[in-house]
């Protein structure tokens, strides 16, 4: 009988990922999960242990990765109509991905690679311009960048006290109600358990 339970949820998470009615945000969030968070944390592993081959096997992934997001970025409009897209990006992203495959060295070496080569004295200089100009305007705009920055710091300080304050209530003094910018004085004589409030 556990066998069987132990199943079922691998069961119900493949039926609604490969479910061709599936939902968009499972298959977003599988796309998401595999195509960037388990990445980034294999990278992190890769760097902490000072592995050059699993970097290298990162460097590759995120070249080709990062390629695919660009023709994503310009194709959208055309391959967002398309039936099973995400079912079809879940896999490519999986190929990229597993060992067996090595699906991203494929992708790098016969095609990204070429290219990149082919074109890489233009590419050298369109990336030279674009760190000038970068540079030009972040050197022209440089109050303006101070200014917002102490703006942001100084809304995430505030936003951080005001967090802090509210999670922290403070009780009322013993004895006295307060509001309205008046005390009034509970402790009065009355035995009915009424608080009079004087008329204004």
């Amino acid at each position: 009988m556990s066998i069987l339970g132990s199943n079922i949820p691998s069961e119900v998470g493949l039926k609604l990922l490969l479910c061709p009615l599936g939902s968009n945000i499972v298959l977003k969030t599988a796309c998401c999960s595999v195509g960037v968070i388990l990445p980034v944390y294999s990278t992190f592993k890769a760097i902490e242990t000072n592995n050059s081959t699993d970097q290298q096997k990162w460097l590759l992934y995120w070249a080709a990765y990062g390629s695919f997001s660009i023709a994503e970025t310009f194709a959208d409009k055309i391959i967002s109509w398309f039936p099973l897209y995400h079912h079809m990006k879940f896999a490519f992203l999986v190929w990229l991905q597993l060992p067996t495959t090595n699906g991203a060295k494929h992708l790098y070496m016969s095609h990204l690679r070429p290219f990149l080569l082919r074109h890489q004295a233009n590419l050298d200089q369109i990336v030279g311009i674009l760190y000038n100009e970068t540079g030009k305007f972040v050197s022209a705009h440089e109050g303006e960048f101070r200014f917002m920055k102490a703006i942001a710091l100084k809304i995430l300080i505030s936003a951080k006290h005001f967090i802090n304050d509210s999670s922290q209530p403070v009780p009322p003094p013993e004895g006295r109600i307060t509001g309205l910018g008046e005390q009034i004085d509970s402790s009065d004589d009355d035995d009915d358990g009424y608080v009079t409030v004087p008329a204004t």
